[in-house]
């Protein structure tokens, strides 16, 4: 084992290395939160990946196929299918409005800050159990690799993720991104994947030793096919986390065809992970947790120096989920939410570049050390994680995707639709149980009728407001960002 603890040594001291040499890069509010809105398609496509397959996509996805064969895969192909749509049909807009959050996007397109200061708290609530859930995961990595307590494996891996994320922001997370989608690429689709294959005798002996359904692309279940698609291709469209990366491009063109080559890239790592799972059930038929597959399979089938690897493109994928879910918490925090409590306006002068990054970096510390402690506290990570999602969709899909899509939304209506998503979900989790399929599919009709009905019965929004709007939505009207020195830099990837 000391050549696996040297690989995953030599991984983590790496990431802190980036982290400390994307501090010299994060200069301006710009480059801290958004890499100075400069990554190129190389790049944009690596860290879009990076940050969308975590450890629910890696072992999740793998303990999936474990559990329902080929069809496990549906999980991940609805998080690629969602990053295809996104790319494909909302990025290039999004990325033209030069926001920070989705909170600003709904100021711009409603008016006022009525709809922002609600859709940045359920966004936060959202960001924060999203990070949470993806530090809890360090326990069952640092548990196979160094038999670790898992108070102190949480502690350990989320020092490390707080430490670069705050040191560099943005541009420390695309660095470690990017050697972290590397990894993931080499360890589980180019070493795990095969292997895997192989160990169980080929595709024939498992087709011959496995019950038939495993083989089923629908074996899962349409009404579960059906959520998936609720949750997380849905979700795709409108997270914080996901709308921050496409943020990053340097144009509309990078956010469009580079969110593509990333949409394509996790269906592939969808299969992937079923295989890998479907493997596993062929050489470990009796396992009594369907998640423990990945970590046996690498533990007992893998040689020395390639389980380190594979153990490390595990920690790469918890970790690019984890640190990219923070930032996202913590500028939600700070911008949506602080600043406007303290009715700071957003828009800062050029002097005050470096202290906007030092309150980023604060608010990315306290968060960080929120989530390590709740992540502690915390038992339940599906049901943390659903509670998350529900209340994104639930809350939050249909005001967003309604002022991209439909004109005649007012703030009104977007108000009513948070209110009574959020609360319809909430109460619905209450009556059916948070683990249910009701509470999303319910919350989300009861978000759609209040937005239409009220946005009917209210005042259109504004002439001005909507032509300003438009003159964004056309990458025009944005003030200048503040540039700093390192901005002269050339465009990364």
């Amino acid at each position: 084992m000391a050549v696996d603890y040297a690989v995953i040594a030599i991984y983590l001291a790496g990431m802190l290395a980036m982290g400390w040499w994307g501090m010299r890069r994060a200069k301006s509010k710009s480059e801290f939160l958004v890499a100075g809105r400069r990554l190129g398609p190389g790049m944009y496509s690596g860290t879009m990946a990076a940050i969308v397959l975590g450890g629910a996509s890696t072992i999740g996805g793998v303990g999936l196929g474990y559990q329902y064969g080929l069809s496990g895969a549906w999980m991940v192909f609805t998080i690629g299918l969602g990053l295809l749509a996104l790319s494909i049909f909302f990025s290039a807009r999004i990325a033209r409005l030069k926001v920070y959050t989705v909170s600003e996007m709904l100021d711009l397109r409603y008016g006022g800050g009525r709809a922002g200061i609600i859709s940045g708290v359920v966004m936060w609530a959202y960001t924060l159990m999203l990070a949470v859930t993806s530090t809890i995961a360090y326990a069952t990595i640092f548990d196979v690799i160094f038999d670790m307590d898992r108070s102190l494996s949480i502690i350990l891996g989320g020092t490390i993720v707080v430490a670069y994320s705050t040191l560099g922001g943005m541009w420390s997370i695309t660095l470690t991104d990017m050697v972290q989608f590397v990894v993931k690429t080499i360890g589980v689709l180019l070493l795990l994947l095969p292997i895997a294959v192989v160990k169980a005798g080929g595709f024939s002996e498992m087709k011959a030793r496995l019950p038939t359904e495993y083989f089923d692309p629908l074996g899962i279940g349409g009404e579960t096919i059906f959520t998936y698609v609720l949750i997380y291709t849905f979700g795709m469209l409108i997270g914080q986390d996901i709308w921050q990366r496409v943020f990053t491009a340097r144009s509309d063109k990078v956010a469009r065809y580079g969110g593509t080559v990333a949409g394509t890239y996790c269906l592939v790592y969808a299969l992937a992970g079923a295989v890998i799972g479907t493997a596993a059930k062929v050489l470990y038929p009796d396992l009594a947790h369907a998640d423990d597959a990945f970590a046996t399979i690498v533990r007992d089938e893998l040689p020395m120096g390639v389980r380190g690897l594979v153990l490390a493109a595990a920690l790469a994928a918890v970790m690019s989920t984890s640190s990219g879910a923070l930032i996202a918490c913590a500028t939600v925090a700070n911008n949506d939410i602080w600043s406007r409590l303290r009715g700071v306006i957003s828009r800062e002068k050029s002097g005050e570049a470096h202290d906007e990054v030092r309150g980023n970096r604060v608010f990315i510390l306290i968060m960080g050390i929120a989530v390590v402690c709740i992540a502690i506290a915390l038992n339940n990570v599906v049901e943390a994680l659903t509670v998350a999602y529900n209340l994104l969709v639930g809350g939050l899909l249909v005001p967003i995707l309604g002022g991209l899509l439909w004109k005649r939304g007012t703030v009104y209506g977007a108000l009513a639709s948070v209110s009574v998503g959020g609360l319809g979900v909430l109460g619905l989790m209450w009556w059916y149980g948070i683990l249910a399929n009701q509470p999303v599919y319910y919350g989300l009709l009861l978000s759609l009728a209040a937005y239409v009905v009220v946005s009917l019965a209210t005042r259109p929004t504004d002439a001005a407001v909507l032509a300003a709007w438009r003159e964004r939505l056309a990458g025009r009207g944005a003030e200048p960002e503040p540039r700093a020195a390192s901005e002269s830099v050339p465009t990364a990837g």
